[in-house]
């Protein structure tokens, strides 16, 4: 990890100070550094809303954009996924440099703009880690079970449309005319490996 970003590392630490604003999460010389900020942004109505902003800083960061995950109770999935896009879109405007705090101070500030607009969530990466992990923040598994299957093919279509729509991934398994289908997702960064 390069100097600047240690340093930035340092510089969050003593700036999101408060009880619980900041935790490294993990560190290592090979994936990179995963930290949680927690911080509050002005929402539609004036009100607070609570963030939680994970970053994952690549080794080669800031040469490359780091890997960014949004959480809220207050928020929507649709509307997470928003502003995650926006901060990915600010922070190629500062590549090359450590972002991190002007990302947070951005959302911060533009919270209630990023929302006003409508929602144009693609669901796309536009920056892998190195390794080409994705961070486990919020995975969730569940099995679903349909009976008296009559078209299989027609079964199979449908079902692979709505992982594909939902950007989840999963198994189909047969069992004569039942068909269990095992989803998986990410609350945040969902990308489809087929079905």
């Amino acid at each position: 990890m390069a100097e600047s970003a240690r340093e930035e590392l340092s510089a969050l630490a003593a700036i999101f100070c408060g009880p619980g604003e900041w935790e490294v999460l993990s560190h290592s010389e090979t994936d990179g550094t995963m930290f949680r900020i927690l911080t509050k942004a002005e929402g539609l109505m004036g009100e607070d809303v609570p963030l939680e902003l994970l970053f994952h800083l690549p080794v080669n960061y800031p040469s490359c954009l780091p890997a960014i995950s949004v959480h809220s109770e207050h928020l929507t999935r649709a509307q997470s996924m928003t502003v995650k896009e926006k901060l990915l879109k600010q922070a190629e405007n500062l590549l090359s440099e450590p972002m991190v705090h002007e990302l947070v101070l951005w959302i911060q500030h533009n919270l209630r703009h990023v929302l006003n607009q409508p929602e144009t969530g693609s669901g796309r990466e536009k920056c892998t880690f190195a390794t080409g992990t994705t961070v486990d923040d919020g995975l969730w598994m569940t099995l679903l079970h349909l009976d008296h299957m009559r078209a299989k093919t027609k079964y199979v279509q449908t079902v692979e449309k709505w992982a594909s729509d939902l950007q989840l991934t999963g198994r189909l398994m047969f069992m004569g005319k039942i068909i269990l289908i095992l989803l998986q997702g990410d609350r945040s960064n969902i990308k489809v490996s087929g079905i």
